[in-house]
């Protein structure tokens, strides 16, 4: 009677754990990811899980970004409202319900959803959380010990994470378990000395000249474009003040934020700073918002962080300009393919995003000693946003003509299909251009970026000092100004704005100058591997090539809806 009833037991153990699948499919832990194992989590410490549920109706959001983003569509910039996307993606209810209770039966939670219904946001105990998921949780320090003066611990799961085989069916993932910060490794720059006439680097009437900005500003009160900040970057009012009376003289503009979304207090970040600076001078006179995700105390993945807020506010700005990425393979495909949607459900209420590519060229993942691969980048690589990449000028002393800046990030995703729209200008990319041995990158993929501008010797002004600093970081906020301001002419002509920019940029390519010089991007230096060349035309270094403004507002100005 006992050997039975041991039997018993040990049938309905196995038979629980036959009845649990991992949700995702790549569960890359965090001390894969540059984190140092510290110790097991406190039980009673809390833990915030996100449950992103499975959306309903996909395919409809496939079909109407395409028409609402396609210019030559009679359906061009007929923009839907966040409610209206609510009532296409929403969970099915019941589902919604035995997620519920499913997260519930692990103790006392608290949970709130989103406005589309389609995430689920949990705090719980830690205990609840390994007892939910069937994992343990521990605390995980990065390896650089101080990041913006705060230390980086964080809690996390120390082995994979399972869930019931019924609960998979209605997930996509869970976030607060696996994923964590991508700590920028990226080194300070050093102060610069000041010169009168700064004849030598990039400060925002050398880009205005370039690409025929002029003295043209916005004008439109409705106009917004924002900076997405995250991991503790905040901008100083004092800096921005100062650079525009600097660099300023020659054009209209503001001279503040007209407003702050999230945490903006402690020392100033580079990034926060540059993105400023630039944004608002190139998108010179337009209203905009600083929106800052939170900092590492709140345990949770700040990108994640900023998506869930998006889905949950009805007014956005029209243009959001982000450097933050991390590489495809350190997430999962289910993690990436819904963010995509994320980013799709933005398009379809008008919003342009921006993503810089990266300053890695095509980069290089070491298999072993003797097996490599180029490196892509996410979200630079999603098929849902507009990647730049960056240039220089061909001489110190010269702002006449610009070549690829071989760091510029660019390639081949390595998880997404190539889009219809970008498959004819990089086919004759491939078809023309010598490029890298095809065991390196997927030539059938998502290419990247799609356009560029200067992304090296930018002037900005941090903690009252003049630095010197580079990046596709310095790009992005470049191309995001010009890109509102399109959007301001629009405006002021009774039009929409111009939403998903892709579509409209493939179709216009003659609104970039093209960038066909330069170095080919780095990639595997250690084994003399180069990336990509430059070429005519779309190339993976500088995509288009850099914005020519009238050529821009032309081309924007003559779709209508």
């Amino acid at each position: 009677m006992m050997l039975s009833l041991v039997v018993l037991m040990a049938t309905l153990a196995l038979s629980s754990q036959s009845n649990r699948v991992p949700l995702e499919s790549r569960q890359v832990l965090p001390h894969q990811n540059g984190w140092k194992y510290l110790a097991k989590a406190d039980p009673a410490d809390t833990v915030t899980l996100v449950l992103a549920l499975k959306q309903q109706n996909l395919e409809t959001i496939d079909r109407l970004l395409d028409m609402i983003s396609d210019p030559r569509s009679p359906h061009y910039g007929r923009y839907l409202t966040i409610d209206q996307i609510a009532q296409i993606v929403r969970p099915k209810q019941s589902d919604v319900e035995k997620v519920l209770g499913w997260v519930e039966s692990a103790g006392r939670v608290n949970c709130e959803t989103v406005t589309t219904g389609d995430f689920i946001k949990c705090t719980m105990s830690v205990k609840s959380a390994e007892r939910l998921l069937e994992t343990e949780f521990g605390y995980f320090e990065h390896e650089e010990s101080l990041y913006a003066g705060e230390h980086l611990v964080i809690t996390r799961a120390s082995r994979e994470y399972s869930v019931p085989t019924k609960i998979a069916r209605m997930l996509d993932f869970i976030g607060g378990v696996l994923r964590v910060p991508n700590v920028s490794t990226r080194q300070q720059p050093t102060p610069a000395p000041a010169e009168k006439d700064f004849r030598y680097g990039v400060h925002p009437d050398t880009l205005r000249k370039r690409y025929n900005v002029s003295e043209n500003v916005g004008s439109n009160p409705g106009n917004v474009q924002a900076t997405a900040q995250f991991l503790n970057q905040h901008y100083s009012a004092k800096d921005l003040k100062e650079f525009m009376k600097f660099f300023g003289k020659g054009f209209s503009h503001l001279t503040e934020i007209s407003k702050v979304i999230g945490p903006n207090s402690g020392k100033p970040g580079l990034e926060a700073n540059l993105d400023v600076q630039y944004l608002m001078s190139l998108g010179s006179n337009i209203t905009t918002v600083f929106w800052s995700t939170g900092g590492l105390h709140e345990k949770q993945e700040p990108f994640l962080e900023w998506a869930l807020t998006l889905t949950n506010t009805t007014d956005l700005p029209h243009v959001f300009s982000v450097s933050y990425g991390d590489v495809e393979r350190s997430l999962s495909p289910e993690y990436m393919t819904r963010i995509n949607t994320e980013f799709q459900k933005l398009g379809l209420r008008g919003i342009s995003i921006l993503f810089a590519s990266g300053d890695d060229g095509a980069g290089c993942h070491n298999f072993n000693d003797t097996a490599y691969t180029f490196e892509p980048q996410y979200p630079a690589s999603s098929p849902y946003v507009t990647t730049v990449g960056g240039t220089q000028f061909t001489a110190v002393f010269s702002d006449v003509n610009e070549e690829g800046n071989d760091i510029s990030g660019g390639g081949f995703s390595n998880q997404f299909a190539m889009p219809k729209w970008q498959q004819e200008a990089v086919g004759q990319y491939l078809n023309t251009s010598k490029l890298p041995d095809a065991k390196y990158f997927n030539p059938k993929m998502r290419a990247y970026p799609d356009v560029s501008a200067m992304s090296d010797d930018f002037w900005i002004i941090i903690d009252r000092i003049l630095m010197n600093v580079a990046g596709t970081s310095a790009a992005t906020p470049t191309v995001a100004g010009l890109v509102s301001m399109a959007n301001d002419a629009r405006l002021n002509a009774g039009k929409p704005v111009l939403g998903f920019l892709n579509p409209f940029i493939y179709q216009n390519p003659q609104i970039f100058f093209d960038v066909t010089l330069g170095s080919p991007s780095q990639a595997c230096w250690l084994d003399d591997l180069e990336g990509y060349p430059v070429a005519e035309g779309w190339d993976p270094v500088t995509g288009f090539g850099t914005p020519d403004y009238n050529k821009l507002i032309a081309a924007a100005m003559q779709y209508y809806n």
